[in-house]
Formats: structure tokens, sequence, C-alpha cells
């Protein structure tokens, strides 16, 4: 089978070249004419784990190639995957034009009958005005040309991304057609060998799927957050408090552990987007909003507890950050909680200095030299008067104690995380901030 990619972000090259591993012929193809030359030339503009080594093997096998030109390749695929970006609008409902944009293509060039699937997230009614788009360039042709629309979102964990393809939990398409339904199973067979686990829906439930599973992810999170500050004002542990409630198997034990915010390209978006939809509806989504609140406000916690700590004069003080990505295993910086405490920092009249195993040229694209960037999590700590762990890298989990008590200025660990023991730091001489 061949099938086409359109956008080589984060999403559109991990399905391409998991498509690939399995033996399909895959064309990714993007406008970005820079990033297309440096993907055929095996230089991969992303961090994920896994992913640069079997990029390079099936390009080199030929199933797995790059271009700038979506109508050069139509005629040879049956299916076109739109996996482009859909960033927040101002008012933070999703921005359409670049599904709409691929769609206009594949309606002005297709000349026999291949399917349309929607990859990136995208609101309810999205598949509507795709089908309306390439019905409008067909007429405009002149010609009569079958094709189908479905929705396939993705469900994908930065740092997990190639595991969760090649071995998804569930497949969902969204269709009202018997012959694309059959086109998809026969695509995504290879990852079912273990078992049947594809969600055929109509198309609106799919795409309410992705912004509904993201949501309840989100709130969980969120509310996780909010039970462990009232913890601290109470006196009760919230990881005590997690192990309870998630031994209730109704419950569960995954996504309940509290931080410092969530981040990245999805939770942030997704939520702001499936309120969007809703207003717009005319319904008022209450909780998620309170979700998105919760989280604002938890991206600044860390800050608070340090500003506490030394009763609000932080002129001059120098903090360590250790961390800058969302989450473990990724570059990925987009609503990290690491720039809203950067902000902070520097507008208090912090020296910050940062490190992060991959997320250093991320951050400095970002912000600049603002930071110092250092070479390593101790050279960060050096005269520090605290660090602040934002990110729950493996390296971060041991620190050498001993190296710390002779670098840093004040003994002090703000942990966003709470991947430290309290007890052990104590009897160290250190003083630790948790949350909850």
């Amino acid at each position: 089978m061949n099938i086409a990619i359109v956008g080589t972000g984060y999403v559109g090259l991990v399905s391409g070249t998991c498509f690939a591993e399995m033996g399909i012929n895959v064309t990714c193809v993007d406008i970005d004419k820079d990033k297309i030359e440096c993907l055929k030339n095996g230089e991969i503009p992303i961090y994920e784990p896994g992913l640069e080594e079997m990029l390079l093997k099936n390009v080199s096998a030929g199933r797995l190639k790059f271009t700038t030109d979506l109508k050069n390749v139509l005629d040879d695929v049956d299916v076109v995957f739109s996996a482009v970006g859909t960033p927040p609008d101002e008012d933070g409902s999703a921005d359409l034009k670049y599904v709409l944009a691929v769609a206009k293509t594949f309606g002005q060039n297709i000349n026999k009958y291949t399917i349309m699937v929607t990859k990136s997230t995208v609101p309810v009614g999205t598949a509507a005005k795709v089908r309306e788009t390439i019905n409008k360039e067909l007429a405009a042709r002149g010609v009569s040309v079958d094709f189908d629309v479905a929705s396939n979102p993705e469900f994908l964990k930065e740092g997990a991304a190639i595991k969760d393809f090649m071995m998804p939990d569930r497949v969902v398409v969204g269709t009202d057609s018997e012959r694309a339904k059959k086109v998809m199973a026969r695509l995504y067979k290879p990852f079912m060998l273990s078992g049947d686990r594809m969600i055929f829906t109509d198309i609106p439930s799919a795409e309410m799927i992705k912004y509904a599973a993201n949501s309840m992810l989100a709130t969980r999170i969120s509310f996780m957050n909010d039970i462990a500050n009232l913890c601290e004002l109470v006196g009760a542990d919230v990881n005590m408090v997690r192990k309870g409630i998630g031994a209730d198997t109704r419950i569960g034990r995954k996504f309940l552990y509290a931080g410092c915010g969530y981040g990245g390209s999805c939770f942030p978006k997704d939520v702001k987007a499936l309120i969007k939809t809703a207003e717009k509806a005319g319904y008022e989504m209450q909780v998620l909003k309170a979700v998105e609140a919760v989280n604002e406000r938890q991206k600044g916690i860390l800050f608070e507890k340090l500003s506490r700590h030394y009763s609000g004069d932080l002129a001059g003080k120098t903090i360590a950050l250790w961390g800058l990505s969302f989450k473990p295993e990724t570059d990925d910086m987009r609503e990290a909680p690491s720039l809203v405490i950067i902000d902070r920092l520097l507008k208090a009249g912090c020296i910050v200095k940062v490190y992060d195993p991959v997320a250093m040229t991320e951050c400095k694209r970002r912000i600049g030299d603002v930071v110092t960037y250092c070479a390593d999590m101790y050279d960060a700590a050096v005269e520090a008067d605290a660090v602040l762990m934002l990110t729950e890298w493996n390296q971060f989990r041991v620190p050498s104690l001993s190296v710390l008590k002779k670098t840093m200025n004040s003994l002090v660990i703000i942990d966003g995380r709470n991947i430290y023991d309290a007890e052990y730091l104590a009897e160290n001489g250190f003083t630790y901030y948790k949350i909850g």
C-alpha cells in the first residue's frame, strides 16, 4: 500500500516512519523546503527516542521518502493523511487554515479514488469542512472523482511515541464509508496482530474522542494539584492521598501525580479548543475552565515557594533550574512551566542558571541569552541559592548531595515533581520543599 502524510512535524514524522517500518510505502510532504532537505539527509528536526534510527533505516530501504510537492504523489497513493499543525487562534479555537489548504490541494489534483484522512487534532465538524472544500475544488475542475473523508486522531505520548504507534492501545477511525473502513483496517492490520484494538465510529465522535481524552487527563492533573495545595494547608501528604485514592479501581493510579503544572503541544491547546467548541455550540465547559485556571496558577507555585523561603527578597539570588522541557524524553518546551518560572525569576532580579539534557537549544531559540546555559546539573548548581527541579529526567533522580553541599550557597531544593526523599535531604542539611 502507498500512502502520503502531509506535515513532517511530530505526528507526521513519527506516523510516517512507523508505517514505513511495517512495509508500507510512505511519502512525507511538507512545504518547508529546508526541512525536507534536512530529512533527506537524515537530519531529524525533533527529539524522540528511537526515531532517528528507524527513519534512517526506512529511508535506506526506500520505503520512506520526502517531498514538497503533494500533487505529484497523489496518483500513486491510496490514502493521504493530513498531519499539519492546528495552532490555537487568538480566541483559543483551533486554526484550520493548514488543514483546509491540504484539502484544497487534494481536491485540485486527485484523479482516482483516494481517502483524505485527518490525523491532526481538529474540532468536531472539521471533516465536513474538508469534504466541502474537496467537493468545491472538484466542481471547479468540472470532474467527478470518488473519494472518502475519515478522521484518525493520534494518541502519541512524546518520549514514547514509537512504542505508542507500533503497539497502540487503540486506533480510532471515524468514517461513514464501508469502502474507507476496509482500506483503513488493512492499513492498520500489521499493528493489530496481538488483538483487534480498532474502534470505528462516526466522524464527529472520532473528532471528539481526542479532545475528550486529553481533557480528561488534564483534569486529573489539575485535580491532584488542587488537592496537593490543600494538603499543604491542612497538613496532609499528597503522596499518601494519591496512593489511597489510586487503589480504587474506579479511579486508578495513572495521572494522579501532583506537580508544577502540565504543558506541551496537546493538553493546553486541546483544553482551550474544546472550551471554544462548546462556546460556539452555546454550552459552557465549567470543569475545563477550572482545569485551565488551576494549571496556569500551578505553573508559578515553585516561584511562590522560593519567594516565601526568602521572604520576598530574591534580587541578586542565583537560582538553578534542573529541566526545561515540559516532560522527560523530549525537547518540547511549548507551554512548559519552566518558561513561566524563568520569566518570574528574571522579573524578581534573580540570576538564572539552567540545565536540560536535550532542551537547551530549544530554550535558547525561545528566550535567547537571558539565562546562563550550563554544562551539566552540577554546573548549574554552583553558587546557587536554590535548585528548582522542574523536569523529572532520570539523571536528576539521585543527585550527589556531597557535590551540592560543596558548591551551593544555600542548601535549598524545591521539587516540582515530588521525586526526592524529604527525610534523607533533611538529614543531609538541605531545606526541601515539594508539592503537597
